[in-house]
């Protein structure tokens, strides 16, 4: 179960007035910051590279001019990793804005340094839980050639990063931060050459509306690269516990926690990718016994598949048709 001071907060937000006091805002916006691992230079390296090996590894083109990461968390550093890479724009949507600017500027300074080394990819041992896995984790020099680095670490280069750092609100920015954000308008259609996150999908309540609008923003043959904790984040001592929860349960038990988990298995990220008509190209699975037997689900999910019932984790990579 649920810890019994988190659902008493939950249940106490539901009380008129008491979601507008300070302190329940405070701990509402604490929530929702994500991944505060992304205060790592170390993390967004790992994270970027994972992404970017993987994509090479498929076959696909991992030469990106306009990249856009939903859930940046408590930096912007896998965006700027993009851009030591060699991608021109960066757009960062979030809910909440948390990437602090000092830790922006800090995150930047240590991804230099690791480019410039050509440092090895942190794995499996120093970032267990992070996914995809890949089988190699040296320096992708067969991407990030000698020849693309010196562009991409040219001294003035980087120094029009640092500027536009300083401006993420300017409309010519390399870096385009915004939050919050709810209107797919905020980049024209078919301008996205990759969209990528980690670890959010599953907290997305609107799911079908966020497909849809990676679709609108990537042109033809862009890519979308996504990995999803299905996992109960601490909702459940059990990883699928927060399967067995009625609605009404649910519902009381999260409050108004605006970045809570939605609960949706893997195959309702499939069953989307399809309607929207990307084709995976890649794709990883972590599979976890499931603990939960299947009369004790509540009545939603009683009929999922049962290959839902052992995925706690996914990774994919999909292509917008022609």
């Amino acid at each position: 179960m649920a810890s019994a001071r988190r659902v008493a907060f939950n249940l106490m937000t539901f009380v008129p007035g008491v979601g507008r006091l300070p302190p329940v805002q405070a701990r509402l916006r604490r929530r929702a910051i994500g991944a505060v691992e992304t205060s790592s230079a170390r993390y967004c390296y790992g994270v970027w590279m994972r992404h970017l090996a993987t994509i090479a590894e498929s076959g696909a083109s991992c030469d990106f001019g306009v990249v856009a990461e939903l859930g940046p968390g408590a930096s912007l550093g896998l965006g700027l990793a993009a851009l030591l890479s060699g991608a021109e724009r960066y757009y960062a949507f979030d809910v909440v804005r948390h990437a602090a600017h000092a830790r922006n500027f800090a995150v930047f300074e240590e991804l230099v340094q690791l480019f410039e080394a050509r440092a090895p990819i942190p794995d499996a041992a120093e970032l267990p839980y992070v996914r995809p896995r890949l089988t190699r984790y040296e320096f992708p020099h067969a991407v990030l050639t000698p020849a693309r680095l010196a562009r991409s670490l040219a001294p003035e280069r980087l120094e029009r990063i640092r500027r536009s750092l300083e401006r993420v609100d300017a409309p010519d920015s390399m870096v385009q931060y915004r939050a919050p954000w709810t209107d797919h308008d905020v980049i024209e259609d078919d301008a996205v050459d990759f969209v990528f996150s980690q670890a959010v999908f599953e907290h997305i309540d609107d799911l079908p509306g966020a497909y849809r609008t990676i679709r609108r923003w990537l042109r033809p043959e862009g890519l979308a690269s996504h990995t999803i904790d299905f996992r109960s984040h601490g909702w459940s001592s059990a990883w699928d516990g927060h399967w067995g929860y009625s609605d009404l349960a649910w519902k009381l038990i999260r409050g108004r926690d605006v970045w809570s988990i939605n609960r949706e298995p893997c195959s309702t990220h499939r069953r989307l990718i399809a309607e929207n008509g990307f084709r995976i190209i890649a794709e990883q699975l972590s599979h976890s016994p499931a603990t939960l037997p299947r009369r004790r689900l509540a009545p939603r999910f009683r009929g999922m598949p049962e290959e839902d019932r052992t995925v706690s984790g996914a990774y994919f990579l999909c292509a917008k048709p022609l």
